[in-house]
């Protein structure tokens, strides 16, 4: 199978591309210009793999949740290149792409949404695939949801921003955290695999998931 896949959801860059297993992958901290970025790795990753777009099954994005106009990048950049190869697109869930990452089987996974809050959603690996046992949600990092059990592992931007109040929601739950963790396109280009094409969509079908309705305070809330 091959799959091209990218994430614009946080200020990372992530693009892979999956080819029998194999992945190539380009990623870089693009902080506002990832738009300036994207389709020259596509285009490199395609060259390295000789492949041509429309050789492809598939195009994987992060569908979300994260930032609004890094949403919109990926969504566009996919329905536009999905629309010209005629290929169906697989939205990947940002923070499913997290869990995926960390290698762990119990995962609190975290971003940083800002104005204090967090996007969260926390993942139990089964031999089926992975498992969503709290679905993504938008928290004040005290008002996390709570979890059973420990042997937890934390990552995403939220643990490193909100380190000290998520440290004390689950105290003696976590075993290993990593504020460092960004969704890569390497984890999105597995799982769009894994979903297979029966889960794949027509381009005009995608769209960003958004947990929020707003992106800025009013003053008087700030």
């Amino acid at each position: 199978m091959r799959v091209l896949a990218f994430d614009t959801s946080t200020e990372y860059l992530s693009v892979a591309l999956r080819v029998a297993g194999d992945t190539l992958s380009r990623d870089v901290k693009a902080a506002q210009q990832h738009s300036d970025w994207l389709l020259d790795f596509v285009h490199e990753l395609l060259a390295e793999a000789g492949l041509a777009l429309n050789q492809l099954d598939c195009i994987a994005f992060g569908q979300g949740p994260g930032t609004f106009t890094g949403l919109r990048i990926a969504c566009g950049v996919a329905q536009g290149l999905a629309f010209g190869a005629d290929l169906p697109v697989a939205p990947v869930c940002t923070l499913l792409a997290l869990a995926a990452g960390s290698r762990a089987d119990r995962v609190i996974t975290c971003l940083d949404a800002r104005m204090g809050e967090l996007y969260h959603a926390a993942f139990l690996k089964a031999e089926a695939g992975w498992q969503t046992l709290v679905g993504p949600n938008l928290c004040a990092p005290e008002a996390s949801p709570s979890v059973e059990g420990g042997h937890w592992t934390g990552v995403g931007s939220g643990f490193s921003v909100h380190h000290e109040a998520l440290a004390r929601r689950y105290a003696g739950q976590l075993v290993r955290v990593d504020g460092t963790m960004f969704p890569h396109a390497a984890d999105i280009a597995a799982l769009a695999e894994a979903q297979g094409p029966a889960a794949w969509i027509d381009p005009e079908q995608a769209a960003p998931f958004y947990l929020r309705d707003k992106v800025a305070l009013k003053t008087s809330e700030r």
